[in-house]
């Protein structure tokens, strides 16, 4: 039935920053695109949908993998600080496996990428999570 991960769609308000981020863990800009129509809208389900849709690819990810950023022109969002809260129901977060949670930890330290977490050991794996953009929560593991 499903076979791997094909790409996570993050809906932004800012396009430059969460672009930013993203290119900071490893993401290539592929293909950018604005859509909109009444089939988008149907297929979306957002009456009158009119959004700048970018598609950034994890270089060297085996098999391929996607973040889709979606930037609603209309109707207009607002980011929501109650997202920031683990404690809710709904998506929690994205995880990523490293080679070395401190070696890359000092390369986003160095890029301003701030972790929202200490280290910790649990289900054989270093885990932490770090601070993205539009209250984006991402978790890094490291198998031990």
């Amino acid at each position: 039935m499903l076979k791997c991960p094909d790409h996570v769609t993050v809906v932004v308000t800012n396009v430059e920053e969460s672009l930013k981020f993203f290119r900071i863990l490893g993401f290539e800009l592929e293909l950018t695109d604005v859509i909109s129509g009444d089939k988008i809208s149907r297929y979306l389900q957002v009456d009158k949908t009119e959004a700048d849709h970018l598609t950034l690819v994890l270089k060297d990810s085996d098999p391929r993998f996607e973040i889709q950023l979606l930037h609603y022109r209309n109707p207009i969002v607002i980011s929501d600080p109650s997202i920031f809260s683990l404690a809710r129901p709904g998506y929690n977060h994205l995880c990523f496996t490293v080679d070395n949670m401190e070696e890359t930890l000092i390369e986003l330290r160095k890029n301003g990428i701030h972790t929202r977490s200490d280290i910790v050991e649990y289900q054989k794996r270093k885990l932490v999570y770090i601070e993205g953009p539009e209250f984006i929560t991402i978790e890094l593991a490291e198998w031990l």
